[in-house]
């Protein structure tokens, strides 16, 4: 209906957006599926993560900087972890990405079944709209990393996110918040812990997908680059709304759309 560059373009604006906007962009995407039939495939998924991911580096290039010379700077001297601002935030991501990646690998192969039933991913959304709702009551903290067991539970929370309609960036935020990290720092090391997870699933997936994907390059790139631009957008956005205080109105959006998805999953089961 939308020819293939107009697909491109929808999904990449969808990923773009619910990537970073704390309400699920692998639900909305299966979503899209179920319900408009639009389906780019795992060298397209792969395409689209590669320009959220480019989105996050551009956003937070001195923040990602840091952490990355701090971690560096640590695997030669490992005080360095807990003296300097990068080490800190690099310890941090590097001990939420293991039990991400523990997570992850357990919950990938009935993910792929949920992913096909609008009850599991309503499910999800609903999950989503419970930590937005617990976000917005948390007390403000004012730490700038979490504890090294707080870091190990945003892991668990970010890897629970793949499963479809529960947000990475709203549960990981929410639990941060709620460990008393500042809400600046809450959405900047989210941000940051999200890099290797999907860096980790572009260099894994995109060995397999993209050589099999060579005539399709240009509506691939037409993915990745609307995924970039609307990404870019989408962060910016995010980071103003979480400073003012307003995470949690993301459930009014999350909300409704869990109990609208979950009555399409009771009345058109898959």
């Amino acid at each position: 209906m939308f020819g293939p560059f107009g697909e491109a373009a929808i999904l990449g604006i969808v990923q773009g957006l619910t990537e970073f906007l704390p309400i699920s962009s692998d639900g909305h995407l299966a979503l899209a599926e179920i319900l408009f039939g639009l389906k780019g495939g795992l060298a397209f998924n792969v395409m689209l993560h590669a320009g959220t991911l480019l989105a996050t580096l551009l956003v937070l290039r001195a923040e990602a900087g840091r952490a990355l010379r701090g971690g560096l700077s640590a695997l030669v001297r490992p005080a360095r972890f807990r003296e300097t601002p990068g080490g800190r935030d690099a310890l941090v991501v590097i001990l939420a990405t293991i039990p991400t990646a523990a997570v992850g690998l357990f919950l990938r192969q009935p993910v792929e079944r949920w992913t096909e039933s609008p009850l599991a991913i309503g499910l999800g959304f609903l999950g989503t709209t419970a930590a937005l709702v617990l976000a917005h009551f948390s007390l403000q903290g004012d730490r700038e990393q979490p504890t090294l067991a707080g870091a190990l539970l945003l892991g668990v929370a970010q890897g629970l996110a793949v499963l479809p309609g529960l947000s990475r960036s709203g549960t990981t935020i929410a639990v941060a918040l709620w460990l008393g990290v500042r809400p600046r720092r809450a959405f900047e090391l989210s941000m940051l812990m999200s890099v290797p997870a999907i860096l980790g699933a572009v260099i894994l997936e995109g060995r397999v997908a993209l050589g099999s994907a060579l005539p399709w390059v240009p509506v691939l790139v037409v993915g990745a680059a609307v995924a970039l631009g609307t990404g870019i957008v989408a962060l910016r956005a995010l980071r103003g709304v979480v400073d003012r205080g307003h995470f949690g109105w993301f459930a009014f959006w999350a909300g409704p759309l869990a109990l609208a998805t979950m009555a399409m999953g009771l009345a058109w089961p898959r």
